[in-house]
């Protein structure tokens, strides 16, 4: 429940002096946001909406709510080259019918080079400090390929600033990393592994670091059930996503999946970290910038949930809004979620969050009568005290609204 005398909406000018200072900076705040129609149809399962007395089933959606304070960034439209190509996923028009990204809107992060000779045949070395180094070609590589299963990829550099676009989820074919390394027979010295990816490029970047690698234990590999992915979606990869392959570190942020991967190197713990681990410390939430591997703590992406649109609706003659929003990261089930919508106010729990625990990103959706038009300050948070979710609890993946009609 909210706080008695707390139920007005902050006036868009006092939000926006507020937000500034004591929550979007903390959750690095930057731009993005989008006008959505065409979801009355969808059918919300029960596992959602938590009972059979949906308060929307007998309701007209009349559309969505923009994010304020976000720029105007193309969706789903590739931009740049190279090392500076992006492309971002619409994560507004996600419903739980279309859990999967289709390849061709996949966020982009960086975009394939221009140097590699496509007539050249592509291999993976395996070895450093290993009993049996070796050469592993493609065709070699697709015969060790199986179903990897559904998983989610976040580049640790998502911001608001692009809608957090850069995040989407695939189908995944490929071959156990782990196969490979017993194969390669790592030597008693061998404690970490490097992998890297051709990251050289025709042109010079304005904003990123060539140097695609990075430094994992053996462990890690292992218990992440990383792959080298040769499909994606039930197709071959496409060059701006990897081909002819890529690692997947599942639950790992994508800084660590490496793409054009050509080299598998044992190593031991005095291995320095590449730069691309230190490109990517402040957003991995390093302790400052390890200058070896060992010092570097797992890229692993906590539990967050955010909005992804606002719907508003004509219930019975009054306006009311459903928003809707995912949660993905974690090794476990997040089980209750908390929202919010200034920061004056309560956390409430959240009305409605899916059940299906083995998905990649779950759907939850919350009936919302704001009191007063005004901007409004969406934030969440895991209800356990005792869940790591150091984004979520910065206020990282929070969004504001301007409420008009009520």
């Amino acid at each position: 429940m909210r706080k008695k005398n707390q139920l007005k909406a902050l006036p868009t000018s006092e939000a926006s002096r507020k937000v500034g200072r004591r929550e979007l900076l903390r959750g690095a705040v930057v731009a993005g946001g989008a006008l959505l129609v065409g979801f009355e149809k969808m059918a919300w399962p029960r596992a959602i909406l938590g009972s059979t007395n949906d308060p929307f089933a007998k309701g007209k959606l009349l559309g969505t709510i923009g994010f304020t304070g976000e720029a105007k960034v193309p969706m789903e439209t590739v931009l740049g080259a190279e090392l500076d190509g992006r492309m971002y996923t619409d994560l507004s028009a996600l419903s739980t019918e279309n859990r999967v990204t289709p390849t061709d809107k996949f966020y982009i992060r960086t975009r394939a080079s221009e140097l590699p000779d496509a007539h050249k045949a592509w291999r993976v070395s395996v070895g450093g400090l290993a009993a049996r180094p070796f050469d592993v070609g493609m065709d070699e590589l697709r015969k060790m390929a199986k179903p990897m299963g559904t998983h989610l990829m976040e580049c640790a550099g998502n911001t608001r600033n692009v809608h957090f676009g850069m995040m989407s989820v695939a189908e995944w074919g490929g071959a156990p990393v782990a196969e490979l390394v017993e194969s390669a027979k790592p030597k008693t010295a061998s404690t970490r592994v490097l992998i890297s990816g051709f990251d050289t490029y025709a042109t010079k970047s304005a904003s990123s670091i060539p140097g695609a690698s990075w430094i994992f234990t053996q462990e890690e590999l292992r218990t992440s059930r990383a792959f080298l992915a040769t499909e994606m979606n039930g197709s071959a990869l496409t060059k701006d996503h990897g081909a002819p392959v890529r690692l997947v570190v599942p639950g790992w942020y994508g800084c660590a999946c490496i793409k054009w991967v050509n080299e598998i190197t044992f190593t031991d713990d005095t291995a320095a970290a590449t730069s691309q681990m230190q490109e990517y410390a402040a957003r991995t939430m390093q302790a400052g910038v390890p200058q070896v591997a060992r010092e570097y703590k797992p890229a692993t992406v906590d539990p967050a949930a955010m909005p992804i649109r606002v719907e508003k609706w004509a219930v019975e003659e009054k306006i009311k809004y459903r928003v809707v929003g995912i949660v993905w990261g974690g090794s476990g089930v997040v089980k209750e979620l908390e929202i919010r919508f200034n920061p004056e106010e309560d956390y409430v729990p959240v009305g409605n969050l899916e059940e299906i625990a083995e998905k990649p990103w779950r759907f939850w959706t919350h009936a919302w009568a704001p009191q007063q038009a005004g901007t409004y300050l969406i934030r969440l948070r895991v209800k356990d005290p005792g869940v790591i979710a150091r984004r979520l609890d910065l206020g990282y993946y929070m969004r504001s609204v301007e409420i008009t009609e009520i």
